[in-house]
């Protein structure tokens, strides 16, 4: 479990961002997905990743120091309908070149509104990481709004189309902040994952 979480920095630029000498996981999700939430739940840390009843909030590449070992990176949210153009280009611009760039992104966590059906901005977003060879895991949220048999079939439906677009299942977890549901789950695999890179890196 995480003992320590601390904000470092905020960034438009991925050449800004601290030094690529840690694993990081970014989270990143469609906007009002419970981004900021999961991310308070997984560090145990309330006021963390600032969170809003109004999409859109996170506007930066925001990273998070974690165990002094690694880092969380919160990136804005995508599908944000009352951005403008020139603002949406820019965030698309941001993430795409520090999702692509980032040498040291160990995974990116793509969250999913479990209360949905398959959304096509979602499908959308995770061939693209599968055509740029970007290793993703879903996560999905608010498992606790609807019930977690109506979650769970919803993240089935989801899975199936992935399985479609992939040819296998993606690795995934379904959470819920407000219960803490699934906290236990993504740290033991973030745990494996930081270990891991760091073998690799000696």
């Amino acid at each position: 479990m995480i003992k320590k979480a601390v904000f470092l920095t905020s960034n438009s630029d991925y050449t800004k961002c601290p030094p690529p000498d840690k694993p990081e996981f970014a989270f990143i999700g469609r906007s009002n997905v419970g981004k900021s939430s999961l991310i308070n739940m997984l560090t145990n840390h309330k006021g963390l990743a600032k969170t809003s009843q109004k999409p859109g909030k996170t506007q930066l590449i925001n990273h998070f120091h974690i165990d002094d070992k690694w880092y969380i990176v919160d990136l804005p949210g995508y599908g944000f309908a009352v951005a403008s153009k020139a603002m949406k280009a820019t965030w698309e611009k941001m993430i795409r070149n520090y999702l692509t760039k980032r040498e040291n992104l160990a995974a990116i966590f793509v969250l999913i509104d479990s209360r949905l059906e398959p959304q096509k901005i979602d499908l959308e977003f995770i061939t693209w990481c599968g055509e740029n060879g970007i290793p993703f895991v879903l996560v999905f949220t608010k498992a606790d709004k609807k019930g977690i048999e109506k979650s769970t079939a919803n993240a089935r439906v989801f899975l199936d189309k992935a399985i479609e677009i992939f040819g296998e299942e993606p690795q995934y977890f379904i959470t819920s902040a407000e219960k803490k549901e699934g906290r236990e789950e993504l740290s033991a695999f973030i745990e494996v994952e930081v270990r891991e890179y760091l073998e690799s890196k000696k």
